[in-house]
């Protein structure tokens, strides 16, 4: 699925994204600034998180919750140095959990994903409307 689209029609967007039924792990890739860490706050909205969210930089996972008690976590790997950092704070234990994970700059852990997940490139077009294209496996 490809969509082009504002920075206002992204609540659209996050619906369109949940109605083909992606695998649970999601994987967002795109530069800084395309939108990974608005697309995922509104995804989680969408599956009715009413906490405020925010990005997981320097936690490398948030957690919430949603108002069935399902929980989505979050993750931002951009500062990690390597899968072994992420081994060490048991991201195994989340990815097969069969909760919602939304990783931020997954290429650093290509070799911890799960088989089974959704992948989803954002950019930015010269107009300033972004470009998504969703891959679900």
């Amino acid at each position: 699925m490809e969509i082009l689209f504002s920075l206002d029609e992204i609540a659209l967007v996050a619906q369109k994204i949940l109605c083909e039924n992606p695998s649970k792990v999601i994987v967002f890739n795109g530069s800084m600034g395309a939108g990974k860490t608005t697309l995922i706050k509104v995804l989680s909205q969408s599956l009715g998180v009413t906490d405020a969210t925010s990005s997981p930089t320097f936690a490398l996972v948030n957690e919430y919750e949603n108002q069935q008690g399902e929980k989505i976590y979050h993750f931002d790997m951009y500062r990690l140095k390597s899968e072994m950092e992420a081994l060490d704070f048991g991201i195994e234990d989340y990815l097969y959990s069969g909760h919602w994970c939304f990783i931020e700059w997954a290429e650093k852990i290509p070799n911890l994903l799960p088989e089974q997940h959704a992948r989803i490139d954002l950019s930015v077009l010269p107009d300033g409307k972004r470009k998504l294209t969703l891959q679900v496996s």
